[in-house]
């Protein structure tokens, strides 16, 4: 982060320079009429300190470091050094050569003999470096001299007009900024605590400790959520009984940090934890959380000792319980006792107003007399509102339903904190407001519960299966022909294999643990709230929606800054208004498109409204991507199952793929045939032809390329084979399918073709001609790596148009009305139904 905080710096302090030259010439000015009002002297004596200084503190500071047996820390800050004079003799070349001259006039200051200051100072800025890769300001002693010996050396040459105040700030950002790159090449240093400093800090508080053992951690001691609880010790003493200790250091600390700022931006009405906490900091809010939690009268480890394990470190020593985790107990021993011990230590907290954030198994702790001692209450939270407190009742009901089951947890939680408190914990319970252990846990638990589902469903579809055979054998072949009434009965068999079918999903269809933890809840509280509380200030689906807008309004201003709207403006309006008028009817055809696939019912507006948001979509994906996901999408919300929606939008791409070739190579021949000299696509219909033989010919031969299309092949057939019979026993269904593809390449060819009317260029091009040019365009769009083919489309679109026998004062502007008409356009549109479909959950 501050590597790249540093390069934004620099890049900041010179775009400044360059646009802001009155600006940084008057800074100069005043800096050199104070300098005469400073006395010689002081000027003199800053000069000599600052050269001695620059010198002095860092040989000193090496010469401590290698004492106390730290060259690694010295060697980085060498290398450092080393790589920040290299950059700042680059800059001073560059600067001298071929940067831009108001850059050279705000870095540098003409000196009495005719020539210029250095840009940067190559002795300085290693220094920077140098000092900050060592570590010195982590020292408070050795910080304070640092800052001081900076202040006097910049003091020295700006008083003295040796340079500019923006060269002492990119000499500084450069040493920085090179320093800090260093270390994240290289590897910050360990700045572990070793057994030794653990143990001498344990006599310096007045512990006689003989030996320490690494306790083990429950789960994934690296997991983000947990990872800067601290590493644990049990120590044991000459006298006396063990002790646990726990210690943090930076390093630890730091883990998690952008899943916490993440939690932060998210979420809203919860008071997270600062992202980064000074050690200091979080050894105060844990000893505050251990004095709180006993104070209110509820069981925890007892802090008898804190203390800093040097500038990197703390220690918090606490009693130790002899005890296990609830992860590590076997279910049999999860009573009802226990649990309610549990809730009557969490109902001690919220007495007084304390939340412990984290109730999950490896946070309670079951001593041998069946006690349970809250542990882990560093991301704890005192005078906490009432959403935390119901937010810990939520995570404690579903740690325990996880180990036992819904009803026995609800019937403990209830025992103890009574049903209008589980109660008021049900908008909370949701996947957000749970740890992230348990939502992992939660993950997959559903997993398994589809893949018990799906096996049900496949065991259905083979007992069909085998009944239908056994029938058959039992018919020996009565019927020898296809006869009418044997289609029928076929027809009948397979519906009832799609009701078996149903009916088995049906029956396998489980709960999730939430819902059985609300629905216990229910049977005692029937009148509870159970709609879900709104806690997430920022989705996912938000955040994207937003970058889509940028990446909408980046790409909209490159096309209009590189267009002529004069040309536009010229156009003859009613031509433009039949080109709007073809292209919004492009949508109820990709509405009809897709539904003829879709042998479900569904919403004939809302697939229309989806298709007008899929324009929306194209601005951040490729186009033959986004449409895709979308529709994928809206059918799995309006009731279809993933598979069948995947396979309906690939059998509708598979068959507009059949479509388009057909097209093209169709009115590439009419085209041919034309008497038009200027396009001649029977030769480029050849060599496609010729191209594609060829693309076979060389997968075919190269085995690699061989397995891998026919892998996907087979993956595409597998899902998409099967839905095509199913329209094929709807005929109505696919005639719309049918007719909503050809009715779509209709509606853009016509509008192509009022784009060019409107411009003066009717009847130059036949609409085979202009049905090539579209086909041809798309079939570029979509193989173009670009949102919404942008850039690509165009370049084809006019190229193809040019080369059909327009001239490129028509063919560009009608190229450019086309696309304002099909993408531009229903922009707004897109995103105003893409936000209606998300309220509604549709997407």
């Amino acid at each position: 982060m501050r590597l790249l905080l540093g390069i934004v710096g620099i890049a900041l302090v010179l775009l400044l320079a360059t646009f802001a030259h009155g600006t940084t010439q008057g800074l100069q000015n005043d800096i050199g009429e104070g300098a005469g009002l400073a006395p010689r002297l002081l000027i003199n004596f800053a000069g000599l300190a600052s050269s001695v200084a620059v010198l002095i503190v860092p040989v000193a500071f090496a010469v401590e470091r290698l004492i106390k047996r730290d060259g690694l820390r010295i060697a980085d800050g060498v290398l450092a050094a080393v790589l920040a004079h290299g950059v700042s003799l680059a800059t001073d070349l560059w600067v001298a050569e071929a940067a831009p001259e108001s850059i050279q006039v705000a870095l540098t200051q003409p000196l009495a003999n005719g020539g210029l200051t250095a840009p940067v100072h190559s002795y300085l800025a290693p220094v920077i470096a140098y000092m900050t890769a060592v570590g010195m300001s982590r020292r408070p002693r050795w910080r304070v001299a640092m800052w001081c010996v900076l202040l006097l050396d910049a003091f020295a040459v700006l008083v003295g007009r040796y340079t500019t105040p923006f060269a002492i700030v990119t000499t500084i950002l450069i040493g920085w900024t090179v320093a800090f790159g260093t270390l994240y090449a290289v590897g910050s240093p360990n700045v572990r605590p070793t057994g030794q400093n653990l143990l001498a800090g344990l006599r310096r508080v007045g512990f006689h400790p003989v030996s320490a053992v690494r306790a083990e951690d429950i789960g994934n001691p690296e997991h983000p959520e947990h990872a800067d609880r601290g590493r644990r010790y049990i120590v044991t003493l000459e006298d006396g009984p063990p002790i646990d200790v726990t210690v943090v250091d930076r390093e630890r600390q730091a883990q998690g940090f952008f899943y916490r700022v993440w939690r932060r931006l998210s979420l809203r009405g919860i008071n997270q934890r600062r992202s980064l906490q000074s050690l200091r900091q979080a050894l105060e809010q844990e000893a505050l959380l251990a004095y709180a939690a006993i104070a209110a009268g509820a069981n925890a480890p007892k802090l008898i000792a804190t203390s800093e394990l040097g500038p990197d470190a703390v220690m918090l020593v606490y009693e130790h319980i002899d005890g296990r985790p609830l992860d590590a107990l076997p279910d049999e021993e999860i009573t009802d006792e226990l649990m309610r011990n549990a809730w009557r230590q969490v109902a001690a907290l919220q007495s007084r107003r304390i939340a412990h954030r984290r109730l999950v198994g490896d946070a309670l702790l079951v001593d041998r007399s069946g006690r349970i001692f809250l542990t882990d209450l560093r991301g704890g939270e005192i005078a906490a509102g009432d959403l935390v407190l119901r937010m810990d009742a939520a995570q404690l009901l579903t740690t325990f339903a996880l180990r036992v089951g819904a009803e026995r947890a609800v019937a403990g939680a209830v025992d103890v904190l009574g049903p209008d408190a589980v109660a008021d914990s049900l908008p909370l319970l949701q996947p957000i407001a749970l740890s992230r252990t348990t939502r992992a846990t939660l993950r997959q638990l559903a997993r398994e519960r589809s893949a018990r589902e799906r096996e049900a469903v496949l065991e259905a579809s083979r007992a069909a299966k085998e009944r239908k055979a056994a029938e058959a054998a039992g018919r020996g072949g009565a019927h020898t022909h296809e006869g009418p009434s044997n289609r029928k009965e076929l027809r009948a068999e397979k519906h009832a294999e799609k009701r078996a079918v149903d009916e088995a999903l049906e029956e396998a269809r489980e709960e999730d643990l939430l819902s059985q933890i609300r629905q216990q809840v229910l049977l005692i509280r029937p009148t509870a709230p159970v709609e879900p509380a709104r806690l997430e200030r920022i989705r996912p689906r938000t955040l994207v929606s937003w970058i889509a807008g940028v990446f909408a309004a980046y790409f909209l201003l490159s096309q209009i800054t590189h267009a002529n709207l004069g040309q536009v403006v010229e156009a003859q309006w009613l031509w433009v208004v039949a080109a709007m008028a073809f292209s919004a009817l492009t949508y109820p055809a990709a509405a009809m498109s897709l539904l003829g696939f879709v042998p479900e019912k569904v919403s004939f507006l809302r697939t229309v409204v989806a298709q007008v948001a899929g324009n929306f979509v194209k601005l951040v994906a490729p186009a033959a991507v986004g449409g895709v996901a979308l529709n994928t999408r809206f059918l799995q919300r309006s009731g279809l199952r993933s598979g069948l929606a995947v396979a309906s939008v690939g059998a509708s791409q598979l068959f507009g793929l059949g479509c388009h070739i057909v097209l093209l190579l169709t009115f590439g021949y009419l085209t041919g045939t034309e008497r038009t000299p200027s396009l001649s696509p029977s030769r480029a219909v050849i060599a496609g032809l010729l191209t594609a033989a060829v693309l076979v010919l060389v997968v075919t031969a190269v085995p690699v390329l061989r397995k891998f299309i026919g892998t996907r092949v087979r993956s595409l057939f597998a899902g998409v084979v099967p839905r095509m019979l199913d329209v094929l026993q709807r005929p109505k269904k696919l005639a719309v399918g049918i007719s909503g593809t050809l009715l779509l390449t209709a509606a853009n060819v016509l509008c192509l073709d009022a784009s060019i009317r409107a411009f003066g260029g009717g009847g130059q091009l036949s609409y085979a001609a202009i049905a090539v040019v579209f086909l041809a365009g798309n079939a570029v769009g979509s193989a173009a790596p670009t949102p919404g083919g942008v850039a690509a489309i165009e370049s084809a679109l006019t190229a193809t148009l040019t080369l059909a026998g327009l001239t490129a004062d028509i063919a560009f502007p009608s190229v450019l009305l086309f696309r304002l008409m099909t993408f531009w356009l229903p922009v707004l549109p897109g995103w105003l139904s893409f936000t209606h479909l998300t309220r509604k959950g549709r997407i």
